[in-house]
């Protein structure tokens, strides 16, 4: 899929999404602050997108769309589809290279770091606290996923499961799965 395709399911899927907590329950904040994250990177992608900043573009839309499936899974939104990344077909031009190295290479170390920052902030005989271990081995999985891509050569595939994974772990923090334990600029709180 491409970015310009990327950028147009995202717009699609963020029509199709709605809230899926009532409002002025304690939990619609967390689920409006969400999907306006999802929102807010959707924007971001298009915008970079139509500047010809293909790198930032890619994590975008990958950030953005962990956001809208982390959101889905937590129960917050209501999403028809998951979107987990495949940048199999992004074109990244041969001038962008450098930056996507450099983007890639530090979003491993960026979400590396944060895997070890937190902490489930849930009880243990909470089912929040479940949740937070659904959040977190998500966000594991991507990492792990994203790292066999950097080895194999695919950055612009190895940035997207970074980025994807990341929203995962920044949405449980905001939704108060964690706690930090270890530099906070490492979130979105």
């Amino acid at each position: 899929m491409t970015l310009e395709e990327q950028g147009a399911l995202f717009e699609e899927a963020l029509l199709q999404t709605r809230i899926a907590v009532l409002e002025g329950t304690l939990l619609r904040r967390v689920a409006d602050e969400v999907f306006e994250m999802a929102a807010a990177y959707q924007s971001d992608g298009t915008a970079f997108l139509r500047t010809g900043d293909r790198v930032n573009a890619l994590a975008g839309f990958a950030y953005g769309f962990g956001w809208l499936d982390a959101g889905s899974r937590l129960g917050l939104l209501e999403s028809p589809a998951a979107h987990p990344p495949d940048a199999a077909d992004v074109c990244i031009p041969d001038s962008l290279a450098a930056r996507l190295d450099e983007k890639t290479n530090r979003y491993r170390r960026m979400l590396h770091s944060a895997l070890t920052m937190v902490e489930a902030g849930p009880d243990e005989a909470s089912p929040l606290r479940a949740g937070a271990e659904v959040l977190h081995s998500a966000a594991h999985s991507w990492y792990a996923d994203g790292v066999e891509h950097l080895n194999a050569g695919d950055l612009a595939g190895a940035l997207a499961r970074f980025s994807y994974g990341y929203a995962w772990l920044d949405a449980g923090v905001r939704a108060g799965l964690f706690r930090v334990t270890g530099e906070r600029g490492l979130f979105t709180v």
